[in-house]
C-alpha cells in the first residue's frame, strides 16, 4: 500500500502539470488532426501548389507555341521539317547526331 499512496500523493501534488502533458502529447502525436499530420498535409499542399503553377506555365506556353502556328505557316513549315523530317520534292535531308 505504500507504493500506491507514493503514487497517489504524486498525482495529487502535479495533476495540472500531468493534465497538461498530457493534453500536449495528444494534441501534437497522438490526434487524427495532430501537429505532426498537419506538417504533412501543409507540405502536400505546398506540392501541388507548384505542380499547379507549373502546369499553368506549361498551359500558356503551349498555347501562345499555338497561335503561332495556326497564325503563321512558316512556324508549321519549320515544326514539321525539324520534328517529323518532312521534306520537300527533290530535297535531301541530313541528320546529325551529336
Amino acid at each position: 500500500m505504500s507504493k500506491l499512496t507514493t503514487i497517489w500523493t504524486y498525482i495529487r501534488q502535479h495533476k495540472y502539470l500531468i493534465t497538461i502533458v498530457t493534453f500536449l502529447v495528444i494534441i501534437v502525436f497522438l490526434d487524427e488532426n495532430s501537429l505532426i499530420q498537419r506538417a504533412k498535409y501543409q507540405q502536400e499542399i505546398n506540392e501541388l501548389t507548384n505542380e499547379i503553377e507549373k502546369y499553368r506555365k506549361q498551359y500558356e506556353e503551349d498555347t501562345e507555341k499555338l497561335k503561332e502556328l495556326t497564325n503563321n505557316p512558316e512556324a508549321m513549315e519549320k515544326i514539321a521539317r525539324e520534328k517529323y523530317l518532312m521534306k520537300k520534292p527533290n530535297e535531301d535531308i541530313f541528320i546529325f547526331e551529336e
